[in-house]
């Protein structure tokens, strides 16, 4: 496999010219904004109704722990644990976009 990898870089280098072009991916002007602000509101909402449905997840579980409904508290943990998830992806989404919209411009 070395040997494929060896030969295919000797062939690019005597190629003289860059066999694959100068391009440097981004957005219009006219779309930046636009985009940052809807990415923004998108997160901002989605992190709201993560908040929203662990709370709601904790009064579930108070309301079946004190009424002893077992099914109603356990989705209630269920939701929670949903939520945390929910706001973790939206940290982690929201930051790898930002990443690689960092590293499309080159700062």
């Amino acid at each position: 496999m070395s040997q494929i990898l060896q030969t295919t870089h000797e062939l690019v280098t005597l190629a003289g010219d860059p066999v694959i072009p100068g391009f440097t991916p981004s957005l219009p002007g006219t779309l930046q904004n636009p985009t940052g602000k809807i990415l923004g509101w998108t997160a901002g909402v989605g992190l709201s109704l993560a908040v929203l449905g662990g709370l709601t997840g904790w009064a579930c579980v108070a309301i079946g722990h004190n009424s002893e409904r077992a099914q109603l508290a356990s989705r209630g943990k269920s939701a929670i644990v949903w939520s945390l998830i929910a706001g973790i992806g939206i940290g982690v989404t929201s930051g790898l976009v930002w990443g690689f919209y960092s590293m499309t411009q080159g700062k």
